[in-house]
């Protein structure tokens, strides 16, 4: 994940935060490793070993192909922050690492999104998916997520920027403090329509899915075998991404707060500011989580075959 280095506030609070270079880089450089053989691993298997494709696959395929963009920017933040927040590169990169992080952040989500609601319609509303789950819907959806994404992540590329402090170059992943109010409200407007609302249809469609699988049918009383494997990889599914994604939304938002809050005690900073900042290998790891994600969904059957 990416930082957000606080030389505006440095000259009330100081804040603890060593331990950030050696989680950041360790975790980073792990993410990196596993995530690009993952996501190459899996894309591989989706250009040749999966055909014909089905709506599912498509979405999957574009949900490995936006994690694999964001591990590749891994290996520069990793070294960056080795070097306790010395940005050696060019301005444009670090504009560019951030935007790659946001980017992919966002695309995950929203593809995580369009295969809750795939199974949600397959699962509760079977006769609605027939005209609903068909390729070319999903050709449409998967292209405008790409430039809806691309466009509502550009001013990234206007707020960030790098700052000389200490004799070292910072890589800010929010904005100077000109622009802060002004980043602030963007970002508002990115958490509001990029996750807090795919994130509530993802748990409604998750949770109604489990409900109708649990319920008793005419034919039997009891939840047959292949649907509390199914109930069980909807569960794994929704954890994950309440483990991978919750955390660092809150975190953050309560971290900008406080930014904006400058009569908050520095105790009150320093605390959310590390919790912030521990939380972002949870939303990096996401990005090994899904392949094996991608193959969980791939193997849940339905009552009918897609």
């Amino acid at each position: 994940m990416d930082d957000t280095e606080d030389v505006n506030l440095s000259y009330r609070c100081i804040f603890e935060e060593d331990f950030k270079y050696i989680l950041l880089p360790v975790s980073y450089g792990l993410v990196f490793v596993f995530g690009f053989i993952l996501n190459v691993l899996a894309l591989y298997i989706f250009i040749f070993q999966i055909r014909p494709w089905k709506v599912v696959n498509i979405f999957m395929f574009n949900l490995a192909l936006s994690d694999l963009l964001y591990v590749l920017s891994l290996p520069l933040l990793a070294y960056y922050y080795s070097r306790a927040n010395d940005w050696p590169f060019t301005e444009p990169l670090c504009k560019l690492v951030r935007f790659l992080f946001y980017t992919s952040l966002y695309c995950s989500i929203l593809f995580l999104l369009c295969i809750s609601i795939y199974r949600f319609l397959a699962v509760c509303y079977p006769i609605r998916f027939l005209s609903w789950g068909q390729i070319r819907y999903a050709r449409i959806a998967s292209v405008c997520i790409w430039v809806t994404i691309v466009i509502m992540q550009s001013p990234t590329l206007y707020f960030v920027s790098t700052s000389r402090s200490d004799n070292s170059t910072v890589c800010h992943d929010t904005s100077n403090i000109e622009l802060f109010d002004q980043f602030v409200i963007y970002s508002t407007v990115n958490l509001s329509l990029l996750f807090c609302v795919p994130f509530t249809i993802i748990l409604v469609c998750n949770c109604y899915m489990i409900y109708v699988l649990i319920r008793p049918t005419e034919s039997t009383s009891q939840t047959s075998k292949s649907k509390k494997k199914s109930i069980k990889i909807i569960i794994t599914v929704l954890l994950v991404f309440i483990t991978c994604f919750l955390p660092f939304h809150v975190t953050r938002t309560l971290y900008y707060y406080y930014r904006i809050v400058d009569t908050a005690p520095c105790p009150t900073l320093d605390a959310v500011n590390a919790a912030y900042k521990s939380t972002r290998p949870l939303a990096s790891v996401n990005s090994c989580i899904d392949p094996v994600l991608y193959f969980l969904v791939w193997r849940f059957r339905l009552h009918r075959n897609q």
